[in-house]
């Protein structure tokens, strides 16, 4: 019996929770894990086809997998966050390579870009953290040409990510009247999101592969680096962080294939291809 996931919400303040979102993407350095993250990048860009030359806009680019990737395919790119500090890792890293990337400071829900400005619209794991998904959504399609394309990489609902931020939420009170991100990991509500303004949506699910020594090792990461966990951890007591440093070794464990000592986790992802309207 599949699960019913429940889309309706109070009424929020989205421009308090995102005033908080950023101060929790600024803490630790998130640029540390999104690095690791590359390869679904590259994989999406090959699902969208991208021809060089065609202008493509990263949305909640983070430290800018997709963008180095789009640009290594010669398109034409400008990558986005409304972090400064994400985007100044992800400038360094094409400046490393030499690829010419256009960074800017912009809000996914509100792209300071003209309608039908650019040939593909694409995000990994980023637009699906907005807290008003429906304007984000909204914007994602007014930027992109009419019979371009969209694509976004977002976690699952019970993914490992999924079931961390589940987990997580019953230490740090999530955010009041805010979708949970995972919904966009279902067709379902990407088909809410994007509706009538979407001709045709390719959804493949994949894995990537979370690989670390082990799983001490992956908290000792993400504790320090990926800002939410950070952030979580900061917000606790002594006792309460120890539970949950042991639930998340716990929770580790339980998607963990390897059986060397090390660590190697499966989180599945949808992989999605828009073409509009």
């Amino acid at each position: 019996m599949s699960a019913v996931i429940n889309t309706s919400t109070p009424a929020s303040d989205f421009a308090a929770v995102k005033t908080k979102q950023q101060l929790a993407w600024s803490a630790g350095d998130y640029a540390v894990v999104g690095t690791t993250l590359q390869i679904v990048g590259e994989s999406l860009c090959e699902a969208l086809d991208l021809r060089a030359g065609e202008r493509v806009l990263d949305v909640a680019a983070g430290n800018g997998n997709a963008s180095l990737a789009a640009a290594r395919r010669w398109c034409d790119v400008i990558s986005t966050d409304y972090v400064p500090a994400l985007l100044e890792r992800a400038r360094a890293r094409a400046g490393a390579e030499g690829l010419p990337v256009q960074f800017e400071h912009a809000d996914a829900e509100n792209l300071p870009y003209p309608n039908h400005s650019f040939d593909v619209v694409l995000s990994t794991f980023g637009v699906m953290f907005t807290p008003d998904q429906d304007k984000a959504a909204a914007e994602m399609v007014r930027a992109c040409k009419p019979g371009g394309r969209i694509g976004l990489a977002n976690w699952t609902p019970a993914s490992f990510i999924g079931e961390l931020f589940k987990l997580m939420g019953r230490y740090v009170t999530p955010a009041v009247g805010v979708k949970s991100p995972a919904l966009w990991g279902t067709e379902a509500r990407l088909r809410e999101l994007f509706g009538e303004r979407l001709d045709t949506i390719t959804i493949e699910h994949r894995h990537f592969m979370f690989r670390y020594r082990n799983a001490a090792h992956w908290l000792e990461v993400f504790r320090t680096f990926y800002g939410p966990m950070h952030k979580a951890f900061a917000a606790l007591d002594t006792a309460a962080q120890k539970a949950l440093a042991d639930d998340l070794i716990a929770l580790t464990e339980k998607f963990n294939h390897a059986t060397d000592g090390t660590l190697v986790m499966p989180g599945e992802y949808l992989e999605v291809v828009i073409t509009c309207k």
